[in-house]
């Protein structure tokens, strides 16, 4: 699949067209190969119960929630109202993949963003760098650490037992993770690659999980895990990452050893998919 275009078009700000544009972000992070432990159209990585389908199927059925995030968020909805429309996105995520949760935090995260897109979405003109994660976090950062929280899913016990902010604390302090690691490492990876988007998302992806306290990892893995994910992480991006001519056969050796493991780093797979929105809707600085 293409690397999405540049800056948007004028017909962007339509919400149809955003939930359109965060499909393909969905896409794009699934076509996307190697990416340790995860999903992708050439195997399951650590997962038995999902497969490439089944994320093509989720991300289908996300496109008309999306949209719906888009028009309240340009109808000014608070957290309140996002949060219904996410259930009812869950929901319809889980009717497509059989019950199994593909794409619970992508529905948060990016659910956010391109709400926040509706809010300030212009024709033709491109946002202002850091614009969307900016009006998360002004707009609905309290009513994010303030909402309701499901004790006993897997993310909220994980950040109960090791004290992480998860999911949560990134998008309520405006996705500093997304701005700061994930963006800058792909655009390096298309000044290194040119031509390469595919190789882009994999610097991307790995600069993510060197960064981020994944509370999937922390899940699966527990703090020996996900201290292994990111220190090989960052070992790949401090040894030039994509750059380098045997990029590939080292990301495909990681993502053998991050199976091996049965480490997923689903946190980072959400915000790949965050950035590729991103990096769509804002003008580089």
């Amino acid at each position: 699949m293409s690397a999405l275009p540049a800056h948007p078009e004028p017909a962007l700000c339509d919400p149809a067209a955003l939930a359109r544009f965060a499909v393909k972000a969905l896409r794009l992070e699934l076509d996307t190969y190697p990416k340790p432990g995860l999903v992708s159209p050439v195997d399951s990585g650590s997962h038995t119960d999902m497969d490439a389908a089944t994320f093509a199927a989720s991300a289908a059925a996300l496109e008309p929630h999306f949209a719906a995030l888009a028009q309240a968020g340009a109808r000014g909805v608070g957290m309140e109202g996002l949060r219904r429309i996410g259930l009812d996105a869950e929901a319809a995520m889980r009717r497509a993949t059989g019950g199994v949760n593909t794409h619970r935090g992508a529905i948060f995260g990016l659910g956010l963003l391109v709400a926040a897109a509706g809010a300030l979405g212009a024709p033709g003109h491109p946002l202002t760098p850091e614009a969307l994660g900016a009006h998360v976090r002004t707009r609905h950062a309290r009513a994010i650490l303030d909402g309701p929280v499901l004790l006993h899913a897997p993310g909220a016990r994980v950040r109960r037992r090791y004290g992480v902010g998860g999911a949560p604390a990134e998008a309520a302090a405006g996705f500093p993770t997304l701005y700061r690691v994930g963006l800058p490492a792909l655009r390096r990876g298309r000044r290194v690659r040119p031509g390469d988007d595919e190789a882009a998302r994999v610097e991307a992806c790995l600069a993510l999980i060197a960064a981020l306290d994944d509370t999937n990892l922390l899940h699966r893995g527990g703090e020996a895990g996900a201290r292994f994910a990111r220190a090989e992480a960052a070992a790949f991006i401090e040894a030039g990452g994509v750059a380098r001519g045997d990029w590939k056969t080292r990301a495909e050796a990681l993502h053998r050893a991050f199976v091996a493991r049965r480490l997923s780093p689903g946190g980072a797979a959400d915000l790949l998919a965050m950035t590729l929105f991103v990096d769509r809707l804002e003008r580089p600085a």
